[in-house]
């Protein structure tokens, strides 16, 4: 199937706490596709931006250390969830999307994607428990949205 007929005009990224993956899910999503699709995170409760992720994104250029953690209910009282995607990377995160979606036109997609907050180590072992989850991320997105070549911002 061409991409075009799967491209959806606005995408939001939810996962638990709206602190490490959803942000960095984001962050790719706009370098990636530029302002042609817009894009947003949320998480079903709200956390605290995650030094290791802001720190793994800065690695790549991208700087999420502005990034304000927000619930669905805070997103939907901003701004409305005016998306016709939401990828969801948590399980809870997934449950919480199927119900606000219940009655709209929103397709769901799960990505499990690992929680890297868990990892134990040195720092250096910890951020490479978040940089895999980063390139997961990119390569995911890349797939999903055909992206392969350079050249798409």
């Amino acid at each position: 199937m061409p991409a075009s007929a799967t491209q959806p005009s606005a995408v939001l990224f939810a996962c638990g706490l709206n602190s490490v993956r959803s942000p960095i899910a984001a962050a790719l999503f706009a370098q990636i596709m530029g302002r042609a699709i817009h894009v947003g995170s949320a998480g079903v409760r709200k956390g605290e931006l995650d030094p290791f992720a802001v720190a793994v994104m800065a690695e790549i250029g991208i700087d999420i250390s502005r990034h304000k953690p927000v619930t669905f209910e805070e997103l939907e009282e901003r701004e409305g969830l005016n998306f016709d995607l939401i990828v969801t990377l948590a399980p809870e995160a997934h449950h919480r999307a199927l119900e606000l979606t219940r009655a709209r036109a929103v397709d769901v997609e799960y990505w499990p994607t690992a929680d890297p907050t868990g990892a134990e180590g040195s720092r250096e072992q910890r951020l490479d428990a978040y940089r895999e989850v980063r390139d997961q991320l990119l390569q995911r997105i890349r797939q999903r949205f055909s992206c392969n070549s350079p050249g798409n911002e």
